[in-house]
């Protein structure tokens, strides 16, 4: 299976989990990434064969499990543009402060940035594209490789400050 066909699989399957399930995942929110067993159901086996504990697929997978619990509302819209929005309607500088610490975020504290830009999100009912999202979170998580964190930063970046920079007929 592709990785775009995968990503959207995974999605799918989250949207028809029933609220015991999401509630679990919820639940996964207390833990390191993968390390809330009651979620193995939902998440592992989609992991595949050749996984190794701090493998960037599987954390993704897990952090975005546990957000779309939080939040279950898809869109066609990226995180950072949905968050840019949001700035943009409630005119709050401190959204921006947590978009850029969410930016400097290393692996370790990334799901707690998201959780709180999602539960932002979740306040005011945007959407967010999770297909997406989990593909920017499995790029960020490459331990190996910086450049690629430093790209989904950068593509983040431009979604957000594009939503500031447009007029409001624009949006």
């Amino acid at each position: 299976m592709s990785e775009p066909s995968f990503i959207t699989d995974f999605i799918e399957k989250l949207q028809k989990l029933d609220r015991r399930a999401l509630a679990i995942l919820r639940r996964s929110a207390s833990f390191a990434p993968g390390a809330y067993p009651a979620a193995y159901p939902y998440v592992e086996h989609h992991v595949g064969a050749d996984w190794h504990p701090q493998d960037s697929r599987r954390q993704a997978l897990y952090i975005t499990a546990m957000l779309f619990a939080l939040h279950p509302r898809q869109a066609e819209v990226s995180l950072a543009t949905a968050l840019g929005r949001l700035m943009k309607a409630r005119d709050s500088d401190s959204i921006e402060l947590r978009f850029i610490a969410l930016l400097a975020a290393d692996g370790d504290e990334l799901p707690y940035y998201l959780r709180q830009i999602v539960s932002l999100l979740a306040a005011d009912e945007h959407g967010i594209d999770y297909a997406e999202l989990l593909q920017d979170l499995i790029w960020w998580l490459k331990s190996h490789s910086p450049e690629s964190r430093d790209r989904i930063r950068q593509k983040w970046a431009r979604d957000f400050y594009r939503q500031l920079a447009q007029t409001p007929a624009a949006a």
